[in-house]
């Protein structure tokens, strides 16, 4: 009780001290508990799923380190995802790969895939007041091993991974459906050469073909949106990749479809907060995956680092905060996979308080009106305003350990739970 105490009184200053900046501090934290970030399951499994868990991982994905306690089954990983989601403040969401299918222990291929194997996870995600995001699984399967799938200039490959993105859009409208949210439906393939191609045009037109045939079916966006998620090149295709980002950028704003930007799928310079505002002239909504790429997509655990801080400001600067869906993308097996979503999930919503708290109109005035000194001064002075004060606040409100407390429960957890997994 004394600590709390401390915290409301430390946070009552902090407000003080905001206001006189004209920023609102219980505006901005009422603001903050409305926006959702999306949880990727496949950190916590290492991008296993569960229709093949001895196969191995392809299409250019790889996931380094062996920690105890991985999920094996659906159960532990929405046990594990439970853990988490308790010592992250708000309301977020779950995004899942067609892979994560239950299927009750039958052999069913993904082309036939249907919501009913997905029925638990809709039950648990309702039971927790979630919303659902999906994503066709277009690797780690033998109709993938020649290293194309939506661009294959074989019929039958082509066919096959067409009916799978035919079936994934319907299970995701209905997650949207059942859960009164509309999940957004993400392709990624990982089609391309490994060496230089002859020809460059031939597979981008077949990927428009299959992808126009995927979308051919109107679903209604109150339940299902549709995206298209571009890569500069993976392993095994480091010299073309089809779906490049000029690629999608062009097929979303022709097709009306949302355009995913993964922070580690550019060039290692290249950043995707200063893509958000120009992308955001041409098509009505984006989806983010944020990463950490410390050397390209390396898929690190997000910190609080500048671009995360970039991105959470050009989203409030914008006034996008209706119009991006936020995800991450990690996969981490080097740490304690529950505490890698809670580092990334705590340090994405801590980025965007930061970016609720800056006297945005302010900065803007002094901008339009030329005085770019004073825009410098003081866009520096507010980084030592004393936002942690109001972040351990929001969590004591929102029933969540404050500052490093969660470490410590995540610890007994892996202690009696994760460690006798084997």
């Amino acid at each position: 009780m004394e600590k709390d105490k401390a915290i409301e009184q430390s946070y009552s200053l902090a407000r003080d001290v905001y206001r006189q900046y004209g920023v609102d501090t219980h505006a901005a934290i009422d603001k903050l508990s409305q926006i959702g970030v999306s949880l990727h399951c496949w950190q916590g499994d290492d991008v296993g799923g569960f229709e093949n868990p001895d196969a191995g991982l392809d299409g250019g994905l790889a996931v380094t380190g062996n920690y105890p306690g991985k999920a094996r089954t659906p159960g532990e990983l929405r046990a594990d995802a439970d853990k988490a989601l308790s010592l992250i403040p708000g309301t977020h969401r779950f995004n899942l790969h067609a892979i994560y299918a239950e299927t009750g222990g039958r052999k069913i291929e993904r082309n036939q895939l249907q919501p009913e194997h997905f029925s638990a996870w809709i039950d648990w995600a309702r039971s927790r007041g979630m919303g659902l995001d999906f994503n066709p699984t277009f690797f780690s399967h033998p109709n993938a091993d020649s290293g194309f799938t939506l661009s294959s200039n074989d019929e039958g490959i082509r066919r096959f991974w067409v009916e799978h993105g035919i079936a994934c859009r319907k299970i995701g409208e209905a997650m949207g459906k059942a859960l009164g949210t509309p999940a957004v439906t993400n392709v990624w393939i990982p089609d391309g050469y490994k060496d230089i191609p002859i020809d460059r045009w031939s597979p981008r037109q077949i990927l428009r073909k299959s992808l126009d045939e995927i979308f051919t079916e109107p679903i209604d966006p109150k339940h299902n949106l549709d995206a298209v998620e571009s890569k500069l090149f993976g392993i095994g295709a480091e010299s073309y990749t089809a779906g490049s980002h000029e690629f999608y950028l062009g097929y979303a704003v022709a097709n009306n479809k949302l355009l995913c930007l993964d922070a580690g799928h550019f060039h290692p310079t290249e950043v995707i907060s200063d893509k958000i505002s120009a992308v955001l002239g041409f098509v009505d909504e984006l989806l983010l995956h944020v990463s950490r790429p410390v050397r390209w997509d390396s898929d690190h655990v997000v910190i609080l680092d500048d671009e995360l801080k970039a991105i959470a400001q050009q989203l409030v600067r914008g006034d996008f905060l209706d119009r991006v869906h936020i995800g991450l993308d990690f996969f981490d097996a080097s740490i304690n996979r529950v505490a890698a979503w809670v580092i990334g999930t705590r340090c994405m919503i801590k980025a965007m308080l930061m970016a609720l708290l800056e006297p945005f109109d302010e900065l803007r005035q002094l901008e339009l009106s030329g005085d770019f000194t004073s825009r410098l001064a003081l866009g520096e002075e507010i980084k030592t305003l004393p936002f942690g004060a109001v972040w351990d606040y929001y969590c004591l409100k929102s029933g969540v350990p404050v500052q490093s407390a969660w470490i410590d429960i995540v610890k007994e957890y892996e202690k009696g739970i994760l460690n006798k997994r084997g």
